[in-house]
């Protein structure tokens, strides 16, 4: 049996993946990932997910540099989520977020409103040219 027929995939093939740092803990984002992102992954020791947006495998870093080395992958219970304990290389602190930040959770929910809690670290328009 192959181990990736042990992932419960959505209908569309897909299943989510929680990408946490290795040494802060930090939760840095959630993507998808279908089969091939999830065995490129794996060869590669490196992130690739599956792009909604652009229906097309997204090797995380290919544009802006900030890769993620993988460490290890977790299944949950269910099995039908990842967790990617990563390394998130190309800046110090890394920047896993496309606007710039460390983390893509970078507000928090404070009397009602969303309160921003997570500075920009690089300008997203000096990553994405």
């Amino acid at each position: 049996m192959n181990w990736l027929d042990d992932i419960r995939w959505d209908k569309d093939g897909l299943v989510p993946a929680i990408a946490q740092e290795v040494d802060s803990k930090d939760v840095l984002m959630v993507a998808w990932m279908n089969r091939e992102a999830l065995a490129r992954t794996v060869e590669l020791g490196e992130a690739v997910y599956w792009s909604r947006s652009r229906q097309r495998l997204w090797h995380k870093g290919e544009e802006s540099g900030h890769v993620q080395k993988v460490a290890s992958i977790r299944l949950d219970c269910d099995a039908d989520v990842l967790l990617l304990s990563v390394h998130q290389l190309g800046h110090d602190p890394g920047i896993a977020c496309h606007t710039g930040r460390h983390s893509c959770f970078f507000r928090t929910l404070r009397e009602g409103h969303w309160e921003t809690v997570e500075p920009v670290l690089k300008n997203p328009e000096d990553i994405y040219r």
